[in-house]
């Protein structure tokens, strides 16, 4: 196979991330009802700073605590604690998508080296892998927040880089759902790239993936046609 190690963003990529879901579980245990128009009014909020903090413009703690900060007010809980038990809900809730456990397996038996590089934060991502059984796979996990930059700097590459002991980059596939972060960061860097377009997108012509596929069987399949 062309490459020695492969690259996986986290969220919609390995994981489903259902924040909707997430958002319902944690405050039924507030005896709060979050229906489709709370979740609304958070995303009016929350998608926004994710944006600004891919730019750079925002810290991680600052995404993580300015999206709560109306229901921190009406609950009296500190915006830290709110996300902190955002982050419980979504660790319970947590399954891979559709294909990710037969991929991580063909990958693993063939001997390919799979890390993540993830914009997510590190509170979910350890607890996440141990309980869908991926963590003995994958190694480095880097995770912006820690890092301290979020894709597509090249900063968070250039560190998982060194983390994999600087292998070549033509033998390195960076695969993920958001173009702006996973594929523009993997094309800047050097890395081929594999965008998983759940939803039939069309990419601008100044973010071009390698290649594309719309489901991670798909990306076996096309994986296997390397060899």
């Amino acid at each position: 196979m062309k490459y020695q190690w492969i690259l996986f963003d986290a969220d919609e990529t390995l994981f489903h991330f259902d924040n909707f879901a997430g958002l319902k579980h944690m405050f039924a245990k507030h005896n709060v009802v979050f229906e489709q128009v709370e979740f609304d009014e958070y995303q009016a909020l929350n998608k926004p700073l994710w944006v600004e903090y891919q730019n750079g413009n925002i810290s991680a703690e600052q995404l993580q605590t300015r999206r709560f900060q109306r229901w921190s007010d009406t609950l009296t809980i500190s915006t830290k604690e709110l996300n902190k038990q955002f982050l419980d809900a979504m660790a319970d809730i947590c399954k891979t998508l559709p294909g990710a456990v037969e991929l991580v397996k063909y990958l693993h038996e063939n001997k390919v080296n799979m890390g993540i590089i993830t914009n997510g934060f590190a509170q979910l991502q350890h607890i996440r892998l141990e309980r869908t059984g991926f963590l003995p796979y994958f190694s480095p996990v880097v995770i912006s927040e820690l890092v301290g930059v979020a894709k597509p700097n090249a900063l968070i590459f250039e560190d998982a880089l060194r983390k994999m002991d600087n292998p070549d980059k033509k033998h390195v596939l960076m695969v993920g759902d958001t173009l702006e972060s996973d594929i523009l960061g993997g094309n800047n860097f050097g890395f081929d790239t594999c965008w998983l377009n759940h939803h039939s997108k069309q990419h601008p012509e100044e973010i071009t993936p390698t290649h594309q596929i719309s489901s991670l069987t798909e990306l076996l399949v096309w994986l296997k046609s390397q060899e």
